[in-house]
């Protein structure tokens, strides 16, 4: 596969992890063309893992692991990419790729589990624990950090919703994007097309025109959590289980922040 001509640029997320609002950002800069988890058709259609709920298949998108490959290559042929997705979509069939790590800019994002446990199993209950996500993020970081000898840039999503322009503009600023003001408000009407295939998934980046900052107390998240578990205490171990993940990658975000 030849080196892409343009850079292409991977959000890697959990769920929940407000990744969404963080693509729209990237969308309303008006220099990239933009993927919405295109993996996803590897994990969910291709290898057929469960059935996601709210989630409506387009007949035609390539879901073998290759063909979206190519694809993002061959996009970065035109223009730029940027594609967000989940890192528990592409391990460990991405290990045979080493040249993925070396040729493409990674960024990943975590947000506290309880919270994005919680908003996971609203809308699906049938929630799994290698869905929650964090570990296969420290997988993968950990294997390009092996590759490339470099860590790659860590946001938290509380971070960018107390300060998008800072820690979004930190992360242009590395891949040597200029800094565009006007990507941090978006038109609710100008629905990107492929969000449609998922648009239950992402009512809040829909119907607002900015990140908000406001968001529940510690004791509040941690009653509503606790609530959660006592009739679904699977959750409990979902949570204990991606904890010390999370933690891991909180330190290198706190390091991302440091240089």
């Amino acid at each position: 596969m030849a080196k892409p001509k343009h850079p292409i640029v991977m959000l890697w997320a959990h769920p929940r992890s407000m990744s969404t609002a963080t693509e729209r950002i990237m969308r309303e800069r008006g220099d990239f063309h933009c993927m919405h988890e295109p993996f996803m058709y590897y994990y969910y259609v291709h290898l057929g893992k469960k059935r996601l709920p709210h989630f409506e298949i387009e007949h035609g998108r390539p879901s073998e692991f290759d063909d979206i490959l190519a694809m993002l290559f061959e996009s970065a042929q035109e223009s730029p990419v940027f594609s967000k997705d989940m890192a528990y979509y592409v391990l460990p069939e991405i290990y045979q790729y080493p040249a993925i790590a070396n040729d493409l800019s990674h960024f990943f994002l975590v947000r506290d589990p309880r919270r994005a446990i919680l908003s996971y199993h609203k809308l699906d209950p049938d929630l799994q624990c290698d869905e929650v996500g964090i570990e296969s993020q420290w997988q993968l970081f950990r294997w390009i950090k092996d590759h490339t000898g470099t860590a790659p840039m860590v946001m938290r999503a509380e971070d960018i919703q107390d300060n998008p322009q800072g820690i979004i503009g930190a992360m242009w600023q590395q891949i040597g994007l200029d800094f565009i003001a006007e990507a941090f408000e978006w038109n609710r009407e100008n629905t990107p097309e492929d969000w449609q295939q998922v648009n239950q998934w992402h009512r809040t980046a829909l119907t607002r025109r900015s990140i908000k900052s406001q968001r529940s107390s510690e004791r509040e998240l941690q009653t509503a959590f606790e609530k959660a578990v006592y009739t679904a205490p699977q959750l409990q171990h979902y949570l204990d289980h991606h904890m010390p993940y999370y933690t891991e990658l909180v330190v290198a975000a706190e390091r991302s922040l440091a240089i």
